[in-house]
Order: structure tokens, then sequence, then C-alpha cells
């Protein structure tokens, strides 16, 4: 069965990963002259749905070039493994900082087995393979690579995570930007896909506000016409969704400061419970600023995973020790 693919111009696709629900999770494929690129590259049980999506385009995985990582959080690059192994020609690209885990993933697994448990990880990221250290490109800021002709080229965007690139095509000018420029859905567009909601992702360990808002302002001025998130793919309504990012990043550090000086000495359950319930705020604020026609609880059960993942981040912000200021 073929896996939900949308179709873009300038060769690029979006295919759903399969990852816990439909459109939640996109890997993004590009095509040059039969060469492929595949951004990021889902959890290993999404590798059987990246083949099949190129066996639909006529294309063996012999023809992948690149598998071109955003960040190494494992709904991003837990089946890059796998994927590796599928396509013997490929190279990977990654950040400086998480080249190692790729090639020995061993403390990455461990330290999402050590939060989730065993069976749960197995269940949702399935094995996670070392990926040769000679097939791995590190991409700092300003590295490119190039396929048939096409250059990508990497700018360093935390915030999100300190391992995160953004991703320059220079065939579209359109900007692969992972979880920087936050979570998007598309059953929130409205005006037939002309604008779409969008909020930024706070989840652990890597959250700096300060690094947010320039990642979004280093994307913006690339002046793309589109941006793709991996929730979930394309993005054009840009001014106002580069302005709900640095309008959310604030209220996510805000909320988490009051939590700290209201809960200093909670036990972590209910600060938990002050977080969830503030991001929770948050995330319906933004929506009837953004006028959904989706009713609140519908929206909300599409973000309930982001939800606790952003809650969580803001506690391991604080845990940190948040600065402050934003």
């Amino acid at each position: 069965m073929l896996p939900d693919v949308i179709e873009y111009a300038h060769g690029i696709s979006a295919v759903d990963s399969g990852y816990h629900r439909p459109r939640l999770d996109a890997i993004h494929l590009i095509v040059e002259n039969g060469r492929v690129a595949v951004v990021d590259a889902g959890v290993s049980h999404s590798v059987p749905r990246i083949l099949a999506a190129l066996a639909a385009k006529g294309l063996p995985p012999g023809q992948v070039d690149y598998v071109l990582l955003t960040h190494i959080h494992l709904d991003h690059a837990g089946g890059a493994g796998v994927l590796m192994t599928a396509c013997p020609n490929a190279r990977l690209t990654v950040h400086p900082r998480g080249a190692r885990h790729m090639a020995e993933p061993e403390k990455l697994v461990a330290g999402t087995i050590a939060v989730y448990g065993e069976a749960t990880f197995r269940r949702a990221y399935g094995d996670v393979l070392p990926i040769p250290a000679g097939r791995i490109i590190e991409t700092p800021d300003g590295a490119t690579v190039t396929m048939g002709g096409r250059t990508f080229r990497f700018l360093d965007t935390p915030g999100h995570a300190k391992h995160h690139v953004a991703i320059v095509d220079g065939r579209s000018g359109h900007v692969f930007a992972g979880d920087t420029f936050g979570v998007s859905y598309r059953e929130l567009d409205r005006d037939d896909g002309r604008r779409q909601f969008v909020i930024p992702t706070t989840s652990p360990v890597h959250f700096e506000p300060a690094a947010a808002h320039r990642s979004v302002e280093r994307i913006m001025a690339e002046r793309p016409a589109a941006v793709y998130v991996t929730h979930y793919s394309q993005l054009r309504d840009l001014a106002r969704c580069a302005d709900a990012l640095h309008r959310g990043i604030d209220a996510h550090a805000a909320l988490a400061r009051s939590v700290q000086d209201l809960a200093d000495g909670l036990p972590h359950d209910a600060r938990m419970a002050r977080l969830q319930a503030g991001v929770r705020g948050i995330f319906l604020d933004e929506l009837a600023r953004y006028g959904a026609k989706l009713a609140p609880d519908d929206a909300l059960a599409l973000y309930a995973m982001d939800l606790d993942l952003n809650a969580q981040g803001l506690a391991s912000w604080l845990d940190a020790g948040a600065p402050a200021g934003v």
C-alpha cells in the first residue's frame, strides 16, 4: 500500500512517515535529474514508506545520493541507519554536534529508553542502526552539498535543538526547517490552504528562546516562498507564521518563568500540571487569534503529543537554569 504523498513543484514531495497518526510527521523527497535527496528519515518503521514512494516515482534506492538530517531527534533521524542500509550510495549530512550520535547511537537510544521505557521505544522507533563514519558528512553553518547540479546550503538554527540545521534548496529557494519553524497541522489550514496555523515546539532538552527567535529570523532572511516543517510539510503564509512563532516563543518562556515563581518547591507532578495547563492555554489563545474552524477539542486532539512535549521541554529549560529575560 502506497503511503500518503503530497506532490509539490520543483521535484519536492512529502511522504507521511506513519509516525503515531496520519500527517503528523513528514519526510521530504527532492528529485533532481533522477537523483534523490531525502530530508529527514522518520523512524525505522518509516523506511518501507520511503522506498514505496520512490518506487512509485520509478526511482530505485541506488539513486538516493543524500539523507539530509535537520537534527537527530529520533522522529527525524531514528530511521536513518535503516534507510542508509537500503540506499547503498547515499551519504548522510548532519550538524557536527549530531555526527557522533549517528555513528554510535547507543547513548541516544539509551536516553530515549530512559524516558519512555523499552517497550514503548521499540514500538515507536524500532531499530536505530549505526551509520559508518565514512558515509557521514558534517554540515556546520554555511556548508553546502550538490546533487545533479542542485545545491543545498545549511544554516545553523538552534533554539529547538543545539544540533539543528535548516536546509536552503538552491533550486527553489525554499527552506527545509525541521522543527525550528514550529509545528503546523494541515487539518487547521484556512482559505483553501493559503493560511496556516503554526506554534513553536519547545520539546526537551535544548529549548533556548533567544536562539529560537534568531533562527526564525534567519530563515525569514532567506526570503523563501515556502518553508517545509516536519510536522507537517509546506507553509507559505510565512510572514504571519513568523509573527506567530515569535509571539509563541515569548509566551512559552513567560509561562515557564511564571510557573517557576509560583511552583518553587512543589512536587514535579504539580509543576508539570501547571506547565501543561499553560501550554494548553497558549495553544487555545493562538487558535482563537488564528480563527480556526476546527472545534477547540478537535484541535487539542491533534496537539496532544506536542502539548506534552512542549511542557516537558519547558521543565527541562527551567532545570537547566533559564536565564532572566528572553
